[in-house]
Protein backbone atom coordinates (compact mmCIF):
# COMPACT_ATOMS: atom_id res chain seq x y z
CA UNK A 1 0.00 0.00 0.00
CA UNK A 2 2.78 2.50 0.71
CA UNK A 3 4.92 1.87 -2.56
CA UNK A 4 1.66 2.27 -4.66
CA UNK A 5 1.17 5.82 -3.12
CA UNK A 6 4.73 6.95 -3.39
CA UNK A 7 4.13 6.26 -7.19
CA UNK A 8 1.57 8.25 -7.89
CA UNK A 9 3.21 11.10 -6.62
CA UNK A 10 5.65 11.58 -9.60
CA UNK A 11 2.42 11.53 -11.88
CA UNK A 12 0.71 14.44 -9.80
CA UNK A 13 4.04 16.37 -10.80
CA UNK A 14 4.04 15.91 -14.23
CA UNK A 15 0.13 17.04 -14.47
CA UNK A 16 1.22 19.65 -12.53
CA UNK A 17 3.81 21.02 -14.92
CA UNK A 18 1.95 20.43 -18.33
CA UNK A 19 -0.95 22.62 -16.59
CA UNK A 20 2.06 25.70 -15.58
CA UNK A 21 3.70 25.30 -19.16
CA UNK A 22 -0.14 25.75 -20.90
CA UNK A 23 -0.94 28.42 -18.59
CA UNK A 24 2.65 30.61 -19.53
CA UNK A 25 2.08 29.52 -23.17
CA UNK A 26 -0.95 31.58 -23.13
CA UNK A 27 -0.18 34.57 -21.03
CA UNK A 28 2.96 35.06 -23.86
CA UNK A 29 0.44 34.61 -26.56
CA UNK A 30 -1.74 37.57 -25.25
CA UNK A 31 1.16 39.58 -24.91
CA UNK A 32 2.90 39.43 -28.10
CA UNK A 33 2.06 41.91 -30.59
CA UNK A 34 1.02 40.81 -34.45
CA UNK A 35 3.92 41.08 -36.46
CA UNK A 36 4.41 43.19 -39.38
CA UNK A 37 6.95 45.95 -41.15
CA UNK A 38 8.39 48.68 -38.71
CA UNK A 39 7.90 51.96 -38.93
CA UNK A 40 9.48 54.21 -42.04
CA UNK A 41 11.09 56.76 -40.35
CA UNK A 42 10.35 60.50 -42.27
CA UNK A 43 11.05 64.08 -41.35
CA UNK A 44 8.45 66.22 -42.40
CA UNK A 45 7.63 69.83 -43.24
CA UNK A 46 4.11 71.91 -42.88
CA UNK A 47 3.08 73.20 -46.48
CA UNK A 48 3.53 76.99 -46.61
CA UNK A 49 1.46 79.89 -47.92
CA UNK A 50 3.77 82.53 -49.71
CA UNK A 51 3.49 84.80 -52.46
CA UNK A 52 5.82 83.75 -55.42
CA UNK A 53 7.45 85.90 -58.66
CA UNK A 54 6.27 84.61 -62.02
CA UNK A 55 9.58 84.85 -63.72
CA UNK A 56 11.25 83.25 -67.01
CA UNK A 57 15.38 83.04 -66.72
CA UNK A 58 17.81 82.52 -69.71
CA UNK A 59 21.67 82.35 -69.52
CA UNK A 60 23.16 85.05 -71.94
CA UNK A 61 26.24 86.97 -72.44
CA UNK A 62 28.07 90.18 -71.11
CA UNK A 63 28.97 92.78 -73.83
CA UNK A 64 31.18 96.24 -72.80
CA UNK A 65 29.74 99.13 -74.49
CA UNK A 66 32.93 101.47 -74.50
CA UNK A 67 35.99 99.52 -75.97
CA UNK A 68 38.08 101.90 -77.53
CA UNK A 69 41.49 101.38 -79.17
CA UNK A 70 44.32 103.25 -78.26
CA UNK A 71 46.07 104.79 -81.12
CA UNK A 72 49.37 106.23 -81.21
CA UNK A 73 48.96 110.46 -81.62
CA UNK A 74 52.71 111.06 -82.41
CA UNK A 75 55.20 109.38 -84.79
CA UNK A 76 57.86 107.94 -82.12
CA UNK A 77 59.15 104.46 -80.96
CA UNK A 78 57.83 102.73 -78.07
CA UNK A 79 60.55 102.46 -75.34
CA UNK A 80 58.47 100.86 -72.65
CA UNK A 81 55.09 98.79 -72.41
CA UNK A 82 53.43 98.58 -68.89
CA UNK A 83 49.95 96.78 -69.56
CA UNK A 84 49.89 93.47 -71.57
CA UNK A 85 46.63 91.77 -72.62
CA UNK A 86 44.89 90.72 -69.69
CA UNK A 87 45.65 93.13 -67.23
CA UNK A 88 43.26 95.19 -65.09
CA UNK A 89 44.16 98.73 -65.80
CA UNK A 90 42.05 102.21 -64.04
CA UNK A 91 41.12 105.18 -65.63
CA UNK A 92 44.80 107.36 -65.63
CA UNK A 93 47.12 104.39 -65.46
CA UNK A 94 50.34 104.59 -67.28
CA UNK A 95 50.34 101.84 -69.65
CA UNK A 96 52.99 102.68 -72.56
CA UNK A 97 56.02 105.39 -73.22
CA UNK A 98 56.93 107.12 -76.49
CA UNK A 99 60.57 108.06 -76.94
CA UNK A 100 60.58 111.90 -76.89
CA UNK A 101 63.61 113.03 -78.12
CA UNK A 102 62.60 115.03 -81.02
CA UNK A 103 59.69 116.44 -79.51
CA UNK A 104 62.71 117.76 -76.95
CA UNK A 105 64.56 118.80 -80.03
CA UNK A 106 61.88 120.89 -81.59
CA UNK A 107 60.77 122.15 -77.76
CA UNK A 108 64.45 123.72 -77.75
CA UNK A 109 64.05 125.18 -81.21
CA UNK A 110 60.84 126.82 -80.67
CA UNK A 111 62.06 128.43 -77.96
CA UNK A 112 64.84 129.66 -79.01
CA UNK A 113 63.10 130.91 -82.45
CA UNK A 114 61.14 132.60 -79.41
CA UNK A 115 64.28 134.10 -77.95
CA UNK A 116 65.08 135.76 -81.11
CA UNK A 117 61.52 137.27 -81.90
CA UNK A 118 61.21 138.65 -78.40
CA UNK A 119 64.95 140.49 -78.65
CA UNK A 120 63.87 141.73 -82.56
CA UNK A 121 60.19 143.26 -80.46
CA UNK A 122 62.20 144.61 -78.19
CA UNK A 123 64.97 146.65 -80.62
CA UNK A 124 61.50 147.59 -83.26
CA UNK A 125 59.44 148.68 -79.55
CA UNK A 126 62.66 151.28 -79.37
CA UNK A 127 62.81 152.19 -83.17
CA UNK A 128 58.84 153.35 -83.13
CA UNK A 129 59.32 155.07 -79.68
CA UNK A 130 62.22 157.11 -81.36
CA UNK A 131 60.45 157.75 -84.41
CA UNK A 132 57.46 159.30 -82.54
CA UNK A 133 59.58 161.66 -80.51
CA UNK A 134 60.76 162.55 -84.24
CA UNK A 135 57.27 162.64 -85.80
CA UNK A 136 56.64 165.02 -82.96
CA UNK A 137 59.29 167.48 -83.77
CA UNK A 138 58.75 167.02 -87.51
CA UNK A 139 62.00 165.56 -88.70
CA UNK A 140 60.59 162.72 -90.24
CA UNK A 141 57.29 162.04 -91.92
CA UNK A 142 54.19 160.30 -90.26
CA UNK A 143 54.72 157.36 -93.01
CA UNK A 144 58.13 156.50 -91.11
CA UNK A 145 56.32 156.21 -88.05
CA UNK A 146 53.55 153.90 -89.96
CA UNK A 147 56.46 151.74 -91.07
CA UNK A 148 57.99 150.78 -88.26
CA UNK A 149 54.95 150.38 -85.85
CA UNK A 150 53.78 148.02 -88.52
CA UNK A 151 56.79 145.73 -88.18
CA UNK A 152 56.76 146.21 -84.37
CA UNK A 153 53.10 144.62 -84.75
CA UNK A 154 54.22 142.21 -87.14
CA UNK A 155 57.06 140.62 -85.01
CA UNK A 156 54.37 140.56 -82.25
CA UNK A 157 52.20 138.34 -84.26
CA UNK A 158 55.20 136.15 -85.10
CA UNK A 159 55.76 136.11 -81.28
CA UNK A 160 52.56 134.86 -80.37
CA UNK A 161 53.16 132.08 -83.48
CA UNK A 162 55.83 130.74 -82.24
CA UNK A 163 54.20 130.71 -78.75
CA UNK A 164 51.40 128.85 -79.72
CA UNK A 165 54.04 126.23 -81.87
CA UNK A 166 55.59 125.70 -78.54
CA UNK A 167 52.53 124.99 -77.10
CA UNK A 168 51.94 122.12 -79.47
CA UNK A 169 55.00 121.00 -79.15
CA UNK A 170 54.65 120.63 -75.07
CA UNK A 171 51.29 119.16 -75.37
CA UNK A 172 52.64 116.72 -78.11
CA UNK A 173 55.30 115.73 -75.47
CA UNK A 174 52.27 114.58 -73.20
CA UNK A 175 51.16 112.38 -76.24
CA UNK A 176 54.81 110.24 -75.53
CA UNK A 177 52.90 108.94 -72.59
CA UNK A 178 49.91 106.89 -72.76
CA UNK A 179 47.52 106.46 -70.16
CA UNK A 180 44.06 104.66 -69.99
CA UNK A 181 41.34 106.37 -70.64
CA UNK A 182 38.81 104.97 -68.66
CA UNK A 183 38.59 101.92 -65.80
CA UNK A 184 38.70 98.13 -67.57
CA UNK A 185 40.72 95.23 -69.13
CA UNK A 186 43.67 94.99 -71.83
CA UNK A 187 42.26 92.97 -74.45
CA UNK A 188 44.64 93.24 -77.29
CA UNK A 189 48.62 94.75 -76.78
CA UNK A 190 49.57 95.63 -80.23
CA UNK A 191 52.63 96.84 -80.38
CA UNK A 192 56.00 95.82 -78.15
CA UNK A 193 58.98 97.48 -77.27
CA UNK A 194 61.08 98.74 -80.18
CA UNK A 195 58.30 99.13 -82.72
CA UNK A 196 58.14 102.52 -84.47
CA UNK A 197 54.24 103.68 -84.92
CA UNK A 198 52.84 106.70 -86.65
CA UNK A 199 49.97 108.77 -86.04
CA UNK A 200 46.82 106.27 -86.09
CA UNK A 201 48.75 103.52 -85.33
CA UNK A 202 46.71 101.10 -82.69
CA UNK A 203 48.45 100.10 -79.86
CA UNK A 204 45.88 98.30 -77.32
CA UNK A 205 42.30 97.75 -77.68
CA UNK A 206 40.85 98.27 -73.70
CA UNK A 207 37.72 97.10 -72.51
CA UNK A 208 35.53 98.79 -70.16
CA UNK A 209 34.11 96.98 -67.50
CA UNK A 210 31.95 100.52 -65.67
CA UNK A 211 29.39 99.89 -67.89
CA UNK A 212 28.16 96.68 -69.38
CA UNK A 213 25.16 95.17 -71.50
CA UNK A 214 23.97 91.77 -70.87
CA UNK A 215 22.13 90.13 -73.76
CA UNK A 216 19.70 87.08 -72.52
CA UNK A 217 17.68 85.44 -75.13
CA UNK A 218 13.87 84.20 -74.56
CA UNK A 219 12.23 81.73 -76.39
CA UNK A 220 9.87 83.39 -79.18
CA UNK A 221 7.03 81.74 -77.02
CA UNK A 222 7.03 84.23 -74.00
CA UNK A 223 8.51 87.02 -76.44
CA UNK A 224 5.14 88.47 -76.54
CA UNK A 225 4.99 88.72 -72.28
CA UNK A 226 8.43 90.59 -72.20
CA UNK A 227 8.45 94.31 -72.45
CA UNK A 228 10.86 96.98 -71.32
CA UNK A 229 11.03 98.31 -67.77
CA UNK A 230 10.14 95.12 -66.77
CA UNK A 231 12.37 93.64 -63.49
CA UNK A 232 15.13 91.69 -64.01
CA UNK A 233 17.88 89.82 -61.69
CA UNK A 234 21.06 89.21 -63.30
CA UNK A 235 23.76 87.08 -61.42
CA UNK A 236 27.27 86.19 -63.33
CA UNK A 237 30.18 83.48 -62.39
CA UNK A 238 32.39 85.70 -62.12
CA UNK A 239 31.17 87.64 -59.30
CA UNK A 240 28.60 85.15 -57.57
CA UNK A 241 27.51 86.73 -54.69
CA UNK A 242 26.51 89.77 -56.48
CA UNK A 243 23.18 89.75 -57.80
CA UNK A 244 22.23 92.94 -60.06
CA UNK A 245 18.97 94.07 -60.15
CA UNK A 246 17.74 96.44 -63.13
CA UNK A 247 14.65 96.93 -65.91
CA UNK A 248 14.87 95.57 -69.47
CA UNK A 249 16.23 98.30 -71.59
CA UNK A 250 15.04 96.99 -74.72
CA UNK A 251 13.78 93.98 -76.43
CA UNK A 252 15.25 93.51 -80.52
CA UNK A 253 12.06 92.90 -82.70
CA UNK A 254 13.88 90.47 -84.92
CA UNK A 255 13.80 86.93 -83.95
CA UNK A 256 17.44 85.44 -84.15
CA UNK A 257 17.12 82.91 -86.65
CA UNK A 258 19.08 80.48 -86.13
CA UNK A 259 18.18 80.22 -82.44
CA UNK A 260 14.08 81.39 -82.76
CA UNK A 261 14.65 83.99 -79.32
CA UNK A 262 14.34 87.09 -78.78
CA UNK A 263 17.17 89.17 -77.94
CA UNK A 264 16.72 91.07 -74.04
CA UNK A 265 18.52 93.91 -73.22
CA UNK A 266 19.61 95.02 -69.76
CA UNK A 267 22.44 97.47 -68.46
CA UNK A 268 25.17 96.92 -65.72
CA UNK A 269 26.66 99.90 -64.12
CA UNK A 270 29.96 99.81 -62.30
CA UNK A 271 30.21 96.32 -60.80
CA UNK A 272 33.36 95.03 -59.79
CA UNK A 273 33.94 91.41 -60.89
CA UNK A 274 31.75 91.85 -63.71
CA UNK A 275 33.47 90.95 -66.81
CA UNK A 276 32.55 91.29 -70.86
CA UNK A 277 32.25 88.12 -72.69
CA UNK A 278 31.64 86.46 -69.89
CA UNK A 279 28.52 84.28 -69.19
CA UNK A 280 25.25 86.03 -67.15
CA UNK A 281 21.74 84.59 -65.58
CA UNK A 282 18.61 86.60 -66.07
CA UNK A 283 15.57 86.08 -64.72
CA UNK A 284 12.70 88.47 -65.97
CA UNK A 285 10.06 89.12 -63.05
CA UNK A 286 6.56 88.67 -64.95
CA UNK A 287 4.13 88.79 -62.27
CA UNK A 288 3.41 87.65 -58.43
CA UNK A 289 1.11 85.06 -57.78
CA UNK A 290 -0.27 84.97 -53.80
CA UNK A 291 -0.75 82.95 -51.23
CA UNK A 292 0.80 80.16 -53.24
CA UNK A 293 0.73 76.89 -51.70
CA UNK A 294 4.45 75.63 -51.49
CA UNK A 295 6.53 72.56 -50.42
CA UNK A 296 10.10 71.45 -50.25
CA UNK A 297 11.14 69.71 -53.28
CA UNK A 298 11.90 66.56 -51.51
CA UNK A 299 7.69 66.45 -50.38
CA UNK A 300 7.29 65.73 -54.61
CA UNK A 301 7.81 62.52 -55.38
CA UNK A 302 6.93 61.25 -58.98
CA UNK A 303 4.51 57.80 -59.16
CA UNK A 304 2.64 56.11 -61.87
CA UNK A 305 -0.10 57.96 -60.57
CA UNK A 306 1.58 61.33 -61.86
CA UNK A 307 3.19 63.64 -58.65
CA UNK A 308 2.34 62.84 -54.96
CA UNK A 309 2.90 64.36 -51.96
CA UNK A 310 2.29 62.02 -48.32
CA UNK A 311 0.30 63.86 -46.01
CA UNK A 312 1.37 63.00 -42.18
CA UNK A 313 -1.90 62.20 -40.31
CA UNK A 314 -1.72 59.69 -37.08
CA UNK A 315 1.72 58.73 -37.66
CA UNK A 316 0.47 57.26 -41.30
CA UNK A 317 1.06 58.60 -44.85
CA UNK A 318 -1.50 59.49 -46.90
CA UNK A 319 -0.98 59.48 -50.29
CA UNK A 320 -2.02 62.62 -52.35
CA UNK A 321 -2.03 63.19 -56.29
CA UNK A 322 -1.30 66.85 -56.78
CA UNK A 323 0.03 69.18 -59.47
CA UNK A 324 2.99 71.00 -59.29
CA UNK A 325 3.99 74.77 -60.41
CA UNK A 326 6.84 77.48 -60.34
CA UNK A 327 9.83 76.46 -58.27
CA UNK A 328 11.66 78.71 -56.48
CA UNK A 329 14.48 78.25 -54.25
CA UNK A 330 13.98 74.75 -53.20
CA UNK A 331 10.61 74.96 -52.97
CA UNK A 332 7.66 73.72 -55.15
CA UNK A 333 4.43 75.33 -55.60
CA UNK A 334 1.24 72.95 -55.27
CA UNK A 335 -1.27 74.44 -57.55
CA UNK A 336 -3.77 71.23 -56.61
CA UNK A 337 -4.05 68.56 -54.29
CA UNK A 338 -2.97 70.37 -50.72
CA UNK A 339 -3.82 72.82 -47.96
CA UNK A 340 -1.34 75.16 -46.42
CA UNK A 341 -0.91 74.17 -42.70
CA UNK A 342 -0.71 70.47 -43.88
CA UNK A 343 1.99 68.53 -42.45
CA UNK A 344 4.00 66.38 -45.29
CA UNK A 345 6.97 63.97 -45.38
CA UNK A 346 10.41 65.10 -46.30
CA UNK A 347 13.24 63.04 -46.14
CA UNK A 348 12.18 59.64 -46.67
CA UNK A 349 9.24 60.56 -48.85
CA UNK A 350 10.53 58.47 -52.00
CA UNK A 351 10.55 54.95 -49.71
CA UNK A 352 6.51 55.71 -48.59
CA UNK A 353 3.42 53.96 -50.11
CA UNK A 354 -0.16 54.92 -49.18
CA UNK A 355 -1.02 54.15 -45.32
CA UNK A 356 2.66 53.21 -44.87
CA UNK A 357 3.06 53.07 -41.07
CA UNK A 358 5.73 56.31 -40.10
CA UNK A 359 7.94 57.14 -37.32
CA UNK A 360 8.21 60.63 -37.82
CA UNK A 361 11.77 62.37 -36.91
CA UNK A 362 10.68 65.98 -36.17
CA UNK A 363 7.17 65.16 -35.42
CA UNK A 364 7.65 68.39 -32.23
CA UNK A 365 9.08 71.29 -34.65
CA UNK A 366 6.19 70.04 -37.59
CA UNK A 367 3.44 70.27 -35.28
CA UNK A 368 4.60 73.57 -34.00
Amino acid sequence: MKDRSMKSIPNALIVALVFALAACAQKDGQDAKPAGPPATLVSTATAQTRDLEIREESIGTLEGLVDPTLAAEVPARVIKVLAHAGDTVKQGQLIALLDAEDIRLQRREAQAEIARIEALLANQGKVVERNQRLVEKNFISQNALDDVTTQRDALRQQLEGARARLAAIEHNNTKTRVHAPLDGRVETQVVSVGDYVKVGDPLFQIIGTQRLRAHLPFPETVAAELKPGQTVRLSTPTAPDVIVTTTIKEIKPLIGSTNRAADVIADVVGKAGWHPGASVNGAVVLGMRGRAVVVPEQSVVLRPAGEVVYVILNNQAQQRIVKSGLREQGMVEILEGLSGGEIVAVDGAAYLTDKTAVSVQNAKRAAK
